[in-house]
Formats: C-alpha cells, structure tokens, sequence
C-alpha cells in the first residue's frame, strides 16, 4: 500500500487483537494485488438497539489505481463474523477488478437460434 493503513473502532471496546486481526486480513489485498493504493476500515456499532443485542457494521474502502472498492457488511453480535464476511466480500470484488484490469474478463457467445425458436416463431 502507498498510504499507510487506516483502522476507526467506534463504540466497541478497543482492543490490540481486534485491530491486528483487521491488519492482518488487509494485508492480503497486497498479496491479490499489488496495486492498492488505500485501505481504510471503519467497525462500529452504528444501532444501539439494548433489545436487540448489538450490531456491528464494517465498511472496508480500498483505493486502487482510477477506482475505489467500497464494502458495507452488518451482522448481529459478532464483530469477528461481520469482518469475516467485509473482508471475503473485499477480496471478491479486488480480484474482479484485476481480472478486469488484465482482460481477463470472460465473454459470452451470442445466443443461437434453435429449432424451436424458428418453429415457435412461424419460421
């Protein structure tokens, strides 16, 4: 990464496991691409619903060169399952975009007409 990494913990109680599990799982990205730019994590409990338990939400932003990727992830009373499931949905969307970058984008044939459309369409 060009820009040193950015981790924001709002309304959770701070911890150095916490945080060097975020650092870990973002360290990864340089290893799927080699091009980031940024990484910004934010995890915080935005509802504070006391019924409800809590809920924690995590928005993970990646700069890469032209673009940003921006991961949103929600999950009920386990920040570790909400980072889990950011940080898959994260390296999902990087490796979209270096397959693209590359043109390693797949393609698809046109449709063929069978013989049922033709007969279905009177010809």
């Amino acid at each position: 990464m060009q820009t040193p990494m950015q981790i924001t913990i709002r309304d959770i109680d701070h911890s150095e496991a916490l945080e060097t599990h975020i650092r870990d799982k973002a360290q990864k990205f340089d290893e799927l691409f080699k091009h980031v730019t940024s990484c910004r994590v934010v995890v915080e409990v935005p509802h504070k619903h006391h019924h409800q338990g809590k809920h924690f939400n995590v928005r993970i932003d990646i700069g890469v060169p032209g673009s940003e990727i921006v991961v949103n992830r929600d999950h009920a009373e386990d920040v570790y399952v909400a980072l889990r499931d950011a940080f898959d949905a994260a390296q999902r969307q990087l490796k979209d975009y270096a397959r693209k970058l590359r043109g390693d984008v797949k393609t698809h044939e046109p449709k063929r007409a069978n013989e049922s459309d033709n007969i279905a369409a009177g010809q």
